[in-house]
């Protein structure tokens, strides 16, 4: 299987490039995300990124954490996916958009003069910073708690 590990701010994933390569199939991802992810028996990362051809966007990303489990979205990673597809001719544009499962994101590459990508700016939309917006469940805990915990 052919790879590439790349990081964003020390938040690493294993980038699978379904562009060139062979990708697992469905029932395989979630088995070589934990593999992958391991250190000590795979290669060590926080989880598995796949590059893909998307049918609404320029491309595609699917975001595996190392527990297998599939995310809706990563900001490291779509700036390394960003990176990724501009580096290697995929896209063309400096300004292009990538399918999540969290939805569309538009990416903006910031090349050199050698045509090198420097920096990565992604919109990921407005954050969701109270707790009904997002998808956890949470308890209060009491005040005494609290004070022990201090």
């Amino acid at each position: 299987m052919k790879f590439t590990k790349l990081h964003g701010l020390g938040n690493s994933y294993i980038y699978l490039d379904g562009f060139n390569d062979a990708i697992p199939s469905e029932q395989d991802l979630q088995k070589t995300a934990i593999a992958v992810s391991n250190p000590y028996t795979g290669i060590g990362s926080d989880g598995l990124i796949l590059i893909l051809p998307s049918e609404g966007s320029d491309v595609k990303m699917r975001v595996f954490n190392n527990d297998g489990s599939e995310a809706k979205n990563c900001g490291n990673g779509l700036r390394c996916v960003s990176k990724y597809v501009y580096d290697r001719g995929i896209v063309t544009s400096t300004t292009f958009t990538i399918e999540t499962l969290g939805g569309e994101v538009e990416a903006e590459v910031h090349p050199d003069h050698a045509n090198q990508v420097k920096m990565v700016t992604v919109d990921m939309g407005v954050p969701r910073l109270k707790k009904s917006d997002l998808p956890m469940t949470g308890m209060v805990l009491s005040r005494q708690l609290t004070n022990q915990l201090q």
